[in-house]
C-alpha cells in the first residue's frame, strides 16, 4: 500500500441517487471508506444516504445539474468539496444516454452528449484533483461505453459513442499526466445491464450483467493498492464484443 494512502478514505461518486452507481457507493461505504459524498438531480438521494448509514460511512449529498452553465456547476462543485472533502476518490457515474441514428439527432442532441459526459467529468475532475495533487494520492473512475475504447461503431448510439470515446482519450490523458502524483485514473465499459437493482444471482439467470459487476471493478481500481494500474479501460461485459 503506498505510503502516503490515507488511513480513511473518502470518495466522491456523482450521479449516485440511482442506477449503477448507486450501487457502486454503497459497495464502496461496505469496503471500508469513511464518507462517501454523492450528487444527485431529480431522482431523491435518501434511500442511498440511508444505505450508506447502515453500511457504516458518514454520507452526505448535493444537488447538481449536470446540464447547467459551467461557471454554476463550478461553483456548486466547489462548494460541496470545501465542505464535505477532501476526497481521495472519485466515481464519475453522470453520463446520459442518447438513442438514434444520425438522420434523426440534432445539435441540440449532440450538445447535450458532450456536455453531460465529456465537459460534466471534466469539470468534477477539475473539483478534485486539486486536492489529490496535494496529498500525493488519488483514485479516479469514469465510465465509457461499450466499444468506446476501439470507436467500435453500433447503429443508432453514434453521439453517445463520439463522447464516450472522447471521454476515453481525455481520461487515459489524464491518467499519464497525474500518475507522478500518485493519481490513477482508469475507465469501465459497462455491458448488457439493463436493470439497475438486479443482484448478480438474478442478472446471471438473464444472461445478463448486474450493478455488483461494476461495484467489483471500481473496487479493484480504487484500492489503495492498485497504484500500477492506470489509464486501463475494462470491459465488463461477459466478454460479448460490441455488435457491428
Amino acid at each position: 500500500m503506498p505510503a502516503n494512502a490515507p488511513h480513511l478514505r473518502r470518495a466522491l461518486v456523482t450521479g449516485a441517487a440511482s442506477g449503477l452507481c448507486a450501487g457502486v457507493a454503497v459497495a464502496l461505504a461496505r469496503n471500508g471508506f469513511s464518507h462517501v459524498a454523492m450528487t444527485h438531480y431529480r431522482t431523491s438521494p435518501d434511500r442511498v444516504l440511508a444505505e450508506l448509514h447502515a453500511a457504516g460511512a458518514s454520507a452526505s449529498s448535493t444537488q447538481i445539474d449536470f446540464f447547467a452553465p459551467a461557471d454554476e456547476i463550478v461553483r456548486e462543485l466547489a462548494a460541496f468539496v470545501q465542505a464535505e472533502g477532501p476526497f481521495d476518490t472519485l466515481v464519475h457515474g453522470v453520463g446520459p444516454l442518447h438513442i438514434a441514428r444520425f438522420a434523426k439527432t440534432t445539435v441540440d442532441d449532440y450538445q447535450a452528449m458532450f456536455d453531460g459526459n465529456v465537459r460534466s467529468a471534466m469539470l468534477a475532475l477539475q473539483a478534485v484533483l486539486p486536492a489529490m495533487r496535494a496529498a500525493q494520492f488519488g483514485r479516479i473512475v469514469l465510465f465509457g461505453m461499450h466499444g468506446s475504447a476501439q470507436t467500435q461503431p453500433m447503429p443508432a448510439f453514434g453521439l453517445h459513442l463520439a463522447a464516450k470515446s472522447a471521454l476515453v482519450a481525455l481520461g487515459r490523458t489524464i491518467a499519464v499526466e497525474e500518475a507522478a502524483n500518485g493519481i490513477t485514473l482508469n475507465m469501465l465499459e459497462p455491458g448488457d445491464i439493463r436493470e439497475k437493482d438486479l443482484t448478480r444471482e438474478a442478472a446471471r439467470a438473464r444472461g445478463i450483467g448486474s450493478f455488483e459487476d461494476i461495484a467489483d471493478a471500481v473496487r479493484f481500481f480504487v484500492a489503495a493498492e492498485a497504484s500500477f494500474v492506470t489509464g486501463a479501460v475494462l470491459a465488463v461485459d461477459g466478454g460479448v464484443l460490441p455488435s457491428r
